[in-house]
């Protein structure tokens, strides 16, 4: 498992439902805390690991030591969102990429864990953001997409360069054509 890379089809791709909790989806929360800590990240969702199903995986300080902090989550949905704030952001399929995103100041989540519990949570500040970026994922829109128009100028050439090393990647054969790579 490893995480794909901006403009990789899969990022946009909007996330079934979740019917069936067999032993795959278990596993695969289980390989993508661990890959979300490798990558030293806050959250990952399917999409970003080639996955195509509602499941994304945070921990709120981002530290493996810290398990009370952690969340899988199920089919989740924000009920409820209130306020605005601005905050920096990055994204592990963006490396290196950081601006300030506009995003509600409170949210209210449910889903459900890897045993099929359901749950809600209501947060504030930086858990808040990140529910909403992880969610968003799961829908196929990306933080870019988020991006006010002096940010998104900010990080024009970022983001070709990212396509260009693409681009380049998918040329060498090491990564294969769009039309492969479908979910």
């Amino acid at each position: 498992m490893n995480v794909l890379s901006y403009p990789h089809p899969a990022l946009r791709v909007k996330a079934r439902p979740v019917t069936t909790l067999d032993a795959a989806v278990i596993q695969a929360g289980r390989e993508m805390l661990e890959l979300m800590y490798k990558q030293e990240g806050l959250g990952l969702a399917a999409q970003q690991v080639g996955l195509d199903y509602q499941i994304l995986v945070i921990n709120f300080q981002g530290d493996p030591a810290c398990p009370e902090q952690e969340v899988v989550a199920i089919n989740p949905v924000i009920l409820e969102s209130k306020g605005s704030e601005k905050g920096r952001e990055g994204c592990l399929s963006f490396p290196g990429l950081y601006q300030d995103i506009r995003r509600a100041k409170m949210v209210r989540v449910q889903y459900y864990d890897l045993t099929g519990k359901p749950f809600e949570m209501t947060c504030t500040g930086l858990p808040a953001r990140i529910w909403q970026h992880e969610i968003d994922h799961l829908n196929g829109v990306l933080f870019i997409d988020k991006m006010g128009p002096l940010a998104r100028m900010g990080s024009k050439k970022a983001i070709e360069d990212f396509v260009t090393s693409f681009r380049k990647k998918q040329e060498k054969g090491d990564i294969p054509p769009d039309v492969e790579m479908k979910l």
